[in-house]
């Protein structure tokens, strides 16, 4: 038989399938690599199928969010008055445009949670966080009056605006079918990239970010039309 060389370097693709016990020693050689090398190895050999399983995801999550809030209405946001909670139980009137009013020419967010929502529970750390950053009102749906909303924010320690939408109906004008719900409004008003279910702070902050720059360039794009 003749005499196969075998490929030694970590780096490098082996090109022959070795017969017999020469293989097994191939096999052997390759699983003494350092976990790092094989994890590029393994990629550059396989880079295709995990490329087409990422894309493939992404198209299902996009689906089903687009299926998830097509009711959600498209242009300005429907105005609607807020019942404040205050820390101290009491509440206060308002509307949703004399809030946006408070932060002009910035996109603001509207996040639906409830005080019995499980999933809710595992994004309060995150809309905590985005609250120090951008403007996020909280709508806590069906979670009883403005007192029962002041004790659940101060038992859980959480610094929100939170306005009280006891029958949902807020939640419904807006489309959606269940909490949690995150959408963003931007700064000339209008509804952007709504989503329903669980929603990461690093997507959360994108949305902002894309509305803020979006409003920025229809600005710049009206001034320099007129």
């Amino acid at each position: 038989m003749k005499a196969q060389t075998l490929l030694l370097s970590p780096t490098a693709t082996p090109l022959l399938r070795l017969p017999g016990p020469t293989k097994r020693r191939e096999v052997q050689v390759f699983s003494s690599w350092p976990l790092t090398d094989r994890i590029r190895q393994h990629w550059r050999v396989n880079w295709k199928s995990h490329l087409g399983t990422v894309v493939l995801a992404a198209v299902v999550l996009i689906s089903v969010q687009t299926w998830q809030t097509r009711d959600v209405p498209g242009g300005p946001a429907p105005d609607f008055v807020l019942t404040l909670v205050q820390p101290d139980g009491t509440s206060t009137q308002s509307t949703l445009h004399a809030w946006r009013a408070r932060h002009p020419g910035q996109p603001v967010a509207l996040h639906f949670w409830a005080d019995w929502c499980p999933i809710c529970r595992t994004e309060e750390n995150s809309i905590s966080r985005l609250t120090t950053d951008w403007p996020v009102l909280t709508v806590a749906m069906q979670s009883g009056p403005a007192v029962d909303v002041a004790r659940v924010m101060r038992q859980r320690q959480l610094p929100w605006n939170t306005t009280v939408d006891e029958r949902g109906t807020v939640m419904h004008r807006y489309g959606f079918k269940g909490v949690p719900a995150f959408v963003v409004i931007d700064a000339h008003g209008r509804l952007r990239t709504p989503s329903m279910g669980y929603t990461t702070e690093i997507g959360m902050r994108l949305r902002l970010w894309w509305a803020s720059l979006t409003s920025l360039l229809d600005s710049q794009g009206m001034a320099v039309a007129g």
